[in-house]
C-alpha cells in the first residue's frame, strides 16, 4: 500500500481536493461500475489514488510519453482531468520522495511553473511511483528572457534557514545525492558535491589521477569565492534542456528536479547542454544581481556534473572534468 508523502507546508492531498471538483454523489445505477473500480483498486495503488483521491469515476484512458533509462511515464485520463504518472520496476519510492520535496518546494515559490506532486508509493510487484499534475506542454521550449526571470525569482524567494542541503537525499541523475544540512556553503560544495563524485570515480574506475587533483582543487579553491555574498537558494539542481519546457501560454516549465539548497550560481553547472544564452543570463541577474568572480567560479560548478557524468556513463567524460580541474589549479596559482 502507498503511503503518502509529507510535503513541507500545505500537503499535495490538500492542495489537489481545492483544484478538483467535488465528487458526485453516488446512485443505484452506477453501483455494478463502482463495485468494479472496487475491485480494480484492491491491487492497483495507481488506480486507487486516482479513483479516491484523484476525484475521478473513471479513467478514460492511458498512454506512454516517454521516459528515461531509469524511470517510465505516463498520461492517465479520466473524468476528473489527466494526471502524469512516473513509475521505477527496480527502485524504491525513496527517489521519487525526494522529487515531490522538490517539486513542492518550488512549486510554494509561486514564480516559476512546474508540476504539482499528488502521490509517492510502492508498487506491489517491486518498485515505486509518483502521480503528479499534468501539464500540457506547448510547441516551442519558450522564451529565455522569462526563464531566466522566473529562475530568479525562485532563486530569491526561497531561502534556508537551516543551512546548505536538503530535508532528504535525492539523485542526480541515478547518482546520490548527498544533501547533509551544512552551515558553510564552500564546505558543503566541497564534500557532498566534488569530494563525493571523485571518491565513486576512485571506487568504481580506480582513478587515482582525478581523484588526487581534484582533491588539490578543493583544498585550494577558497579564494575563489572572494568578495561573492553567498546564501543557500532553493536550487532546481539539474537544470538541463530535457528538464526545461514551456506551456501551452508560453510560460517556462521545469521538470525532474534535483533540489537542494545552494549557492544560486550552482544552477548554472549544466549551461553546457541547457542552452542558455545571453538573453537568459541578461534577465537573470536583473533579478539576482552578479557577484565577484561569477566568470572564475563558473567551471567549478561545471564541474560538479562533469564528474557525474563520468560516473553515470563513463570515461568519455574524464577528459572535460580533468581539464576543468587543471584550469581552476592553474587559475589559483596566479
Amino acid at each position: 500500500m502507498a503511503a503518502n508523502v509529507a510535503l513541507p507546508s500545505t500537503s499535495a492531498s490538500s492542495v489537489l481536493r481545492s483544484r478538483l471538483p467535488p465528487r458526485r454523489s453516488a446512485c443505484p445505477r452506477r453501483a455494478a461500475s463502482r463495485l468494479s473500480i472496487v475491485a480494480a483498486m484492491s491491487d492497483d495503488p495507481l488506480k486507487e489514488w486516482i479513483l479516491a483521491e484523484g476525484k475521478a469515476t473513471q479513467i478514460t484512458g492511458t498512454s506512454s510519453i516517454g521516459g528515461g533509462c531509469i524511470n517510465a511515464a505516463q498520461r492517465y485520463d479520466t473524468d476528473a482531468g489527466s494526471f502524469f504518472v512516473k513509475t521505477s520496476r527496480r527502485i524504491g519510492p525513496a527517489m521519487f520522495k525526494g522529487e515531490a520535496l522538490g517539486l513542492k518546494a518550488m512549486y510554494d515559490t509561486k514564480s516559476i511553473h512546474v508540476p504539482l506532486p499528488y502521490k509517492v508509493g510502492s508498487l506491489p510487484t517491486g518498485g515505486s511511483f509518483i502521480i503528479m499534475e499534468y501539464i500540457q506542454f506547448g510547441r516551442s521550449r519558450g522564451d529565455q528572457t522569462a526563464l531566466g526571470r522566473k529562475l530568479a525569482e525562485m532563486h530569491k524567494a526561497a531561502k534556508s534557514d537551516k543551512g546548505y542541503g536538503f530535508y532528504v537525499e535525492n539523485t542526480i541523475g541515478s547518482t546520490p545525492q548527498i544533501n547533509t544540512w551544512t552551515a558553510d556553503w564552500i564546505e558543503f560544495y566541497s564534500k557532498h558535491r566534488l569530494g563525493y563524485q571523485l571518491k565513486l570515480i576512485s571506487q568504481r574506475f580506480g582513478d587515482s589521477a582525478i581523484y588526487e587533483k581534484g582533491q588539490q582543487l578543493i583544498e585550494k579553491m577558497h579564494p575563489l569565492f572572494d568578495g561573492a555574498v553567498i546564501e543557500p537558494c532553493l536550487l532546481h539542481g539539474d537544470l538541463w534542456s530535457g528538464n526545461i519546457s514551456a506551456d501551452t501560454n508560453g510560460d517556462p516549465v521545469i521538470l525532474d528536479p534535483a533540489c537542494y539548497y545552494g549557492h544560486n550560481e550552482a544552477e548554472f553547472g549544466m549551461s553546457w547542454c541547457a542552452g542558455f544564452g545571453g538573453e537568459f543570463y541578461r534577465s537573470y541577474f536583473e533579478v539576482m544581481p552578479k557577484q565577484p568572480g561569477f566568470e572564475k567560479r563558473r567551471d567549478l560548478y561545471l564541474l560538479y556534473h562533469y564528474l557525474n557524468h563520468y560516473n553515470l556513463f563513463g570515461s568519455g567524460y574524464r577528459s572535460s572534468a580533468m581539464s576543468i580541474i587543471e584550469d581552476c589549479l592553474q587559475m589559483l596559482k596566479a
